[in-house]
């Protein structure tokens, strides 16, 4: 079991930091960080303390993976701050892994908070014994143009302020990965939104429960072997969340990693597993296609599947706590988390 931070109340203190990138601090996206601070501060009324190193620039934090990590120790250490919150992803959080004490997280279990790259620092955490959340970050979702999305807000406020069960979580009515650029002259204008079509079982029958245990799918790449990667004992019984980036894998690859996971024993020893909508629906079919492929070889044609769940790349979003025990009902198509994420 995964000990479970406390709450988050107004008043708070939280720190934002750049595990990956170093975008935040760049010149020109100051504005876009800015805006995600705000957001912090007038919707949630936190108080946003931004680590030492956070906002020195792309080129700085790409040299010092030291720097970054320290930022991250720092934060955990710190007896003000109540969350830390990822600002962006990127590609190289594993460069951190050196400079992990896992003794800092263990001791001093906080909020966490963060997607896509931002993986690799979940499973600092779970090393750690500690649940983080697989969520919204700084300067995609906390910054959304003209206002944050209502559907992330309550998601923000069920997950991390309150002490009661999650609940059902209802897909998104729309959602967008529309790629406006980062310009000043754009904070006035809105992504445009698509109808989403809700949530689709691909197969299976009945209501599976198990602990969320996952992350962005070409990330999980770069832990399997590693320390980091979690013991056989968290596959097991699990519902596993998986979700792709704003590169869009090839379907082939989908195909080469799910093998992995079968080979390894994990998808056998999972209850169910959950995709995130694709970015831009690319690849929709196709990888359905290539995720029922590996299930027919490893005869896990009943292994309960739930697909395009409004997770990761894609805005609106919902918030994934690490071990904690979560439901897939085939018959109602619906998806649950059935404990509170937070103490």
């Amino acid at each position: 079991m995964l000990m479970k931070p406390k709450k988050l109340q107004p008043g708070d203190c939280v720190a934002t930091v750049s595990p990956s990138w170093g975008g935040a601090g760049e010149p020109e996206l100051r504005w876009r960080y800015e805006q995600g601070v705000k957001r912090l501060e007038e919707t949630f009324g936190l108080k946003v303390i931004p680590m030492p190193n956070s906002l020195k620039g792309g080129d700085y934090l790409y040299k010092n993976p030291q720097a970054r990590a320290e930022d991250l120790m720092m934060a955990f250490k710190d007896k003000r701050i109540k969350a830390i919150i990822a600002n962006i992803g990127g590609e190289d959080s594993i460069r951190l892994l050196p400079y992990i004490d896992f003794d800092v997280i263990r001791d001093n279990p906080k909020i966490f908070m963060g997607y896509s790259d931002v993986t690799i620092p979940h499973l600092f955490c779970h090393k750690a014994g500690i649940s983080s959340f697989y969520g919204p970050a700084i300067l995609t979702d906390f910054a959304e143009n003209v206002e944050m999305d209502p559907y992330t807000i309550e998601m923000v406020n069920r997950t991390l302020f309150s002490t009661e069960a999650i609940g059902e979580i209802q897909p998104a009515n729309e959602w967008t990965s529309e790629r406006l650029l980062w310009l000043e002259e754009n904070k006035d204008r809105r992504r445009a939104m698509v109808k989403n079509s809700g949530y689709e079982v691909l197969q299976g029958s009945g209501v599976a429960h198990g602990r969320l245990i996952g992350g962005c799918i070409e990330v999980l790449e770069f832990a399997k072997g590693t320390e980091l990667w979690p013991e056989k004992k968290y596959w097991e019984n699990s519902i596993l969340f998986f979700e792709t980036s704003e590169e869009k894998p090839d379907p082939s690859l989908i195909r080469y990693w799910l093998r992995n996971y079968a080979a390894q024993g994990i998808l056998q020893k999972a209850k169910g597993i959950i995709f995130g909508k694709p970015q831009d629906e690319k690849y929709y079919e196709e990888y359905k296609e290539e995720i029922k492929t590996v299930m027919k070889e490893y005869d896990l044609e009943d292994l309960p599947i739930l697909y395009n769940l409004n997770f990761g790349h894609t805005e609106p979003k919902f918030i994934l706590p690490y071990g904690a025990m979560a439901e897939i009902n085939c018959e109602k198509r619906t998806f649950a988390i059935l404990e509170s994420g937070v103490d």
